[in-house]
């Protein structure tokens, strides 16, 4: 598979990240791949595989069960299981419980 260094992809291919970002998805296999090596981990190169845009897509509509499955997970990814308030955020998965749950408030306090 060809190889390009950090900002030497030819143009016309695309990370699937950077693909998401303009609303397509890769179609078919990667053509190339680029390397650069990390801050973290200076010694070891990182790769992300390169897709032609010109073969991308917009992903496909979801199906009215696809949104409102996703949005039951999204609500129970945000409801505390101490107090059983739905937040705006997602609780962290290291705390098991809301910001004023794990830190030991009560709504009452």
């Amino acid at each position: 598979m060809p190889t390009f260094l950090w900002r030497m992809a030819p143009d016309g291919l695309a990370t699937r990240d950077q693909l998401v970002a303009k609303g397509l998805r890769p179609r078919g296999p990667a053509v190339a791949q680029v390397m650069w090596f990390s801050k973290k981990s200076p010694g070891v190169p990182r790769f992300a595989r390169l897709y032609p845009i010109d073969l991308a897509t917009p992903p496909k509509p979801r199906s009215p069960g696809q949104i409102a499955s996703l949005a039951a997970a999204m609500r129970a990814r945000r409801t505390c299981p101490e107090c059983g308030e739905v937040k705006e955020y997602c609780i962290a998965t290291s705390l098991k419980a809301c910001t004023p749950c794990a830190d030991g408030f009560t709504a009452a306090a």
